[in-house]
């Protein structure tokens, strides 16, 4: 029978399984972080309900060896002092072997209501999540709100839905009858199954680690597979939130909190891969750098494994009937998040004669001047470059800000400069860099150069600009793709050769939207087509590899 949260959230999630098949805009969760929509108390609390967190040991009633594991920093300049439990390995595996009959015995409908419980349970913690992604991964706060709560909480609600399509697509139950001849029939009774396929692994991001982890996370749990998370050590905070608001849904609803469990490593000591290949894990949810990923792709063979890396993402301009606008959306497509995204473009191809324009014919110097330009202008005003650029998250991008930099030399069309924060001073904000490249010079901007750098590539024409940017696609990876062209001929054969490549392409978006954008119901995150990732957010393929189907039969009579 339903249970009563699948019958509290049944229209929702319908709801999610059509936007999902229309692919339309839609969401429950509303992005705007409004005292109107979440109440006039939610904000202030929100916030309170973070900074009684710092300095404290985050408690978690589960296998512990007893110490206590945190070390991270709010790149807006003060430690977060945190504490968790530190895990004890062999005991949470156990956890999670124990914990798997009675979740999978529960059936579908009880699984996906009580998933859809913990979703609406974070939503209405979207204020405190909002700081501690903040705070964690520098992000600004209306950015670190929307991107850590209400789309983090769409696409865990597109994971279960899709997850719910695909489990109940097959019959419970069906009677098989087949004629044998001289009035005897053959009658069958068929049971199906939905066998979860074991103890799942989800390895968050430093930089978005609740949007890149719930799809994962929930998919697996709906699916029937107790899951274990593995946050980043400098992005624990907002995961942690997360496991105690599920552990909690699930103790009130019968259910084993150890079905979902925290493992907290520090810098020094890490365990990831050591989980990653235990025998015991047979899935893998994984976002982070490529380096990485090709590991456990050589070597957590006993697990199917689901990747999010990156890679070179390109844009192509070739001509546009809006300079202005053109400019100004791929000046804050850079600036978002100081280019700490994924999906952010970092090789822009533009032809050495030049590009036609609402404006005139127009030089690669005036283009390289017109994109500078803008960035300049949206990070004139402090509060705005403030919440736009973020924070730096982690020294390492510092270190490649200043390699680039170095190898560049006179070449560097805008330098990265620090920026003195509002409010925050000890906050670690850097402007954009953007450098001049010949096409020759593949050695620099044919690898991925993680953060807020950016390559201006001359190209010899615009076909060699998308040869050039679909090969780096196929080779090195690319999430995103952007071309602004005015001439038909030129879009068909950039979309062929994206199409080709799998990387997702974005036609003269000039207005509000932005090519380093993804949303859920309606963007397929990630092909899997390209080395950027081998899984698509959300695909079928995402969800059905999570568990099998296993029958019995039983004669009915004849």
């Amino acid at each position: 029978m339903p249970s009563s949260l699948f019958d509290r959230h049944r229209e929702r999630l319908e709801r999610a399984v059509t936007a999902g098949r229309e692919r339309c805009h839609w969401s429950p969760f509303p992005e705007v972080p409004s005292g109107r929509i979440y109440g006039e108390g939610a904000a202030e609390a929100g916030r309170r309900a973070f900074e009684a967190r710092l300095g404290r040991f985050f408690e978690l009633d589960q296998p512990s060896g007893g110490e206590r594991i945190g070390s991270e920093q709010s790149p807006y300049g003060f430690p977060l002092e945190i504490t968790y439990p530190a895990p004890d390995i062999p005991a949470m595996l156990r956890r999670a072997r124990e914990t798997t009959g009675a979740w999978r015995d529960a059936g579908i409908e009880n699984r996906v209501g009580v998933c859809m419980e913990i979703l609406d349970r974070l939503n209405r913690r979207s204020f405190e999540l909002a700081h501690a992604v903040m705070h964690t991964t520098g992000q600004g706060f209306v950015m670190a709100f929307q991107a850590g709560g209400p789309h983090a909480q769409d696409r865990g609600l597109e994971a279960v839905a899709r997850a719910f399509e695909a489990m109940t697509r097959t019959p419970a139950r069906a009677v098989w009858e087949k004629p044998l001849g001289k009035g005897r029939t053959a009658r069958l009774e068929k049971i199906y199954r939905v066998v979860p396929r074991g103890p799942a692994l989800v390895i968050g991001c430093s930089t978005f680690p609740t949007w890149n982890s719930y799809p994962g996370l929930f998919a697996s749990l709906a699916c029937g597979n107790p899951v274990i998370v593995k946050p980043h050590p400098r992005a624990v905070l907002p995961l942690a939130i997360t496991v105690e608001t599920i552990r909690e849904v699930l103790g009130e609803e019968g259910f084993e909190p150890d079905l979902v469990q925290l493992a907290v490593d520090g810098p020094g000591a890490p365990i990831t891969t050591a989980l990653a290949t235990h025998p015991d894990i047979r899935l893998i949810d994984y976002t982070g750098s490529g380096a990485f990923g090709d590991w456990l792709e050589a070597h957590a063979r006993q697990a199917r494994l689901f990747t999010e890396k990156a890679g070179v993402n390109p844009v192509i301009i070739d001509s546009t009937e809006d300079f202005a606008g053109m400019v100004r959306n791929l000046a804050f497509s850079l600036c978002l998040y100081s280019g700490q995204m994924c999906t952010t473009p970092q090789n822009i191809f533009v032809p050495a004669g030049g590009i036609a324009t609402d404006q005139g014919r127009m030089s690669f110097d005036e283009v390289a001047r017109g994109i500078v330009a803008a960035i300049d202008a949206l990070l004139a005003e402090p509060e705005q470059a403030a919440e736009v650029l973020g924070c730096i998250q982690n020294p390492a991008t510092l270190e490649r800000l200043e390699r680039v930099a170095a190898a560049a030399g006179d070449a560097v069309l805008r330098a990265s400069t620090p920026l003195a924060h509002p409010r925050f001073e000890k906050a670690c904000l850097r402007t954009p860099l953007v450098v001049h490249v010949e096409s020759g010079e593949e050695d620099l901007y044919m690898r991925e150069w993680f953060g807020p750098i950016s390559f201006l590539v001359e190209a010899d024409s615009t076909l060699d600009a998308i040869e050039r940017a679909a090969r780096g696609a196929r080779e090195k990876g690319a999430i995103t793709a952007a071309v602004y062209s005015t001439d038909p001929e030129v879009l068909a054969a950039t979309g062929a050769a994206m199409l080709e490549a799998g990387a997702a392409l974005s036609e003269n978006l000039t207005g509000g939207v932005y090519v380093n954008q993804s949303a859920a119901f309606s963007d397929f995150h990630v092909s899997g087509a390209n080395p950027a990732g081998n899984a698509t957010l959300i695909d079928d393929a995402f969800v059905t590899p999570r568990f099998h189907l296993v029958q019995r039969r039983r004669p009915l009579g004849e």
